[in-house]
């Protein structure tokens, strides 16, 4: 028999305001997808700029991507840093939370995308003013982000991946 005022059944709720964040969330194709569009957002800015830097520069295909690949991390990371930091966690924790989180899911939309550019005919060599060279990138994103959803759901449906980070959300 509940007694009014005493609707809570869970004894962590009571002791631990914040237990629910502790079990993995139902992961759910929006959430997944939500966490994809974060870890696009910090790929595409890093994979962006990497490919203006070293196209303008002149750099051949190689140091390129290899430094495309290096700030798409940078970036990614960065913004699961930001929120994480924002929610009073310190640096060595949320740098541990956000390898965690994102690491994977960064991985693969990297493999993707870079995949999509290698196959993708004259891509590689295509200039900043060519239509090709953004028209190949926006797609390799497009396919990147379709490809990690799935694995996202598949982590944070086991307390991984972005589930780390919700953990962290208030």
């Amino acid at each position: 028999m509940q007694h009014e005022g005493h609707a809570h059944t869970d004894p962590h709720a009571q002791t631990d305001p914040h237990a629910r964040h502790h079990r993995p969330a139902g992961a759910g194709w929006s959430m997944a997808a939500l966490a994809t569009l974060h870890c696009l957002t910090g790929c595409a800015v890093g994979e962006v700029l990497g490919m203006v830097v070293g196209t303008a520069l002149g750099w051949g295909n190689l140091p390129t991507t290899v430094l495309a690949v290096v700030l798409a991390f940078l970036f990614g990371y960065s913004l699961t840093l930001r929120g994480v930091l924002a929610a009073g966690v310190d640096l060595r924790t949320a740098v541990r939370v956000a390898l965690a989180a994102d690491t994977l899911s960064i991985a693969v939309m990297e493999l993707i995308d870079n995949g999509v550019i290698v196959l993708w005919p004259d891509a590689m060599d295509a200039q900043l003013d060519d239509l090709l060279f953004w028209g190949s990138l926006l797609i390799s994103l497009a396919v990147a982000f379709v490809v990690t959803t799935p694995v996202n759901k598949w982590t944070i449906g086991r307390g991984r991946g972005h589930a780390v980070v919700h953990r962290y959300h208030h």
